[in-house]
């Protein structure tokens, strides 16, 4: 026969220190978890008899609902059994409705949570806008994962191509959330694989290739030499040329890096995407560009660049909103400049990376390339830098028409 019973599931913790209460199946050695969509801090909860303590605000109500779900769970279970002598954890959990207790938002919530307490704000920001994107379309605050399937995820995509207008690329990042999230929910808490929608005649996550264009050497020149700009511009176009000039230095990076950083002529930082280590000597364009700046040394916080004068550096939520403003502000600014130079292409400050790519194209050994960007893997490098290698591709064409 199974058991049933109330524990408090201290493997995931939200960011109010509260734990999820759930009900353990358990029958051959074998466990599975029907979440009450309860909360309580761990102080509160009685671990021996398995309910609230008096301590906790409400613990008669919460303590009578958390008993009735243990009768209703224990009647479900022993109809399943009595139907079925062969029941398994699995079969039993499904009799009580394990998947209506356990929705698709509730898993994402913990999913969530998980990347806060790494710390990672940029991706929490990023995926939790996502979510709420995909809660818009469905209309809904539930979404239970046996009505997460195929034809659901079509649409979905189908939606954001169409109707938001984003690149495939973005769509699969989309996809990959929803996985991930779905995944959490198969291995921690034993939500069913058979809806499961990802997969060989389901839904299958392929990377499609991206378009990466840069400046070429002349419109970089075009860039170095402008003049008649307004003082914003004017630090828009410097911030891209820093960035450039050190190989393609994130803009989040760039607009944080401290007088303390240079060091005997060289730059020294630590990358925020990968925490990488950086030095880099710093070229003769690259001073010229400083020198602008020295004078604006007090008073904003030891930063070479003022956009981040008047934060707290150390409030991660707050620098990460204000760094996506600042960088929302550089790009637009750029895309002024670029107007007013005649570039057709599309000027923002990631570019700078890949205009870098594009000049170095196959004039530096991949290996020094794979330092320059900072890569940890050479495959990363030799995909990247293959966006912008024409030259034998060009030759081997002209080989063939011209005669």
């Amino acid at each position: 026969m199974a058991t049933i019973k109330i524990i408090l599931r201290k493997n995931y913790q939200k960011k109010d220190k509260t734990f999820p209460i759930v009900l353990r199946l358990t029958k051959d050695r074998k466990s599975k978890y029907l979440f009450t969509g309860e909360y309580i801090l761990k102080k509160d909860w009685d671990e021996t008899k398995g309910l609230a303590r008096n301590s906790h605000p409400n613990s008669a109500r919460l303590n009578n609902m958390l008993l009735k779900k243990l009768s209703e769970a224990h009647d479900a279970a022993l109809k399943e059994v009595a139907s079925n002598n062969k029941s398994s954890v699995s079969t039993i959990l499904k009799r009580i409705k394990c998947e209506d207790e356990f929705d698709f938002f509730q898993a994402s919530e913990i999913f969530l949570e998980n990347i806060l307490r790494r710390k990672k704000f940029d991706q929490h920001y990023n995926q939790k806008k996502r979510l709420i994107i995909f809660k818009e379309f469905l209309g809904c605050k539930k979404l239970f994962f046996t009505d997460l399937d195929v034809k659901l995820l079509k649409k979905f995509e189908a939606h954001l191509l169409y109707e938001r207008k984003v690149s495939p690329r973005t769509a699969v990042n989309y996809l990959i959330l929803i996985r991930t999230v779905y995944n959490l929910a198969r291995k921690e808490y034993h939500v069913e694989d058979s809806n499961y929608p990802f997969g060989k005649g389901k839904i299958q996550i392929k990377f499609p290739e991206s378009e990466k264009i840069g400046l070429t050497k002349e419109e970089i020149k075009l860039l170095e030499g402008v003049s008649g700009l307004s003082e914003a511009q004017q630090n828009a176009v410097n911030t891209w040329l820093i960035s450039f000039y050190f190989a393609g230095i994130r803009v989040g990076d760039v607009i944080k890096l401290k007088w303390s950083d240079i060091k005997d002529g060289r730059l020294y930082y630590r990358m925020g995407k990968n925490k990488k280590l950086v030095s880099l000597s710093i070229p003769a364009k690259a001073k010229g560009i400083l020198h602008q700046y020295v004078s604006l040394k007090k008073g904003q916080n030891g930063l070479i660049f003022p956009y981040l004068k008047d934060i707290d550096l150390k409030d991660n939520k707050r620098l990460l909103i204000r760094v996506k403003t600042i960088t929302r502000n550089l790009n637009r600014r750029l895309k002024m400049v670029a107007e007013k130079l005649g570039i057709e292409k599309k000027l923002s400050m990631h570019i700078a990376r890949h205009s870098f790519g594009n000049i170095s194209a196959d004039k530096i050994p991949i290996q020094m390339l794979q330092k320059l960007y900072r890569h940890s893997s050479i495959t990363t490098t030799v995909n990247y830098q293959s966006n912008f290698m024409h030259k034998e591709t060009d030759d081997a064409l002209e080989m063939v028409i011209n005669f």
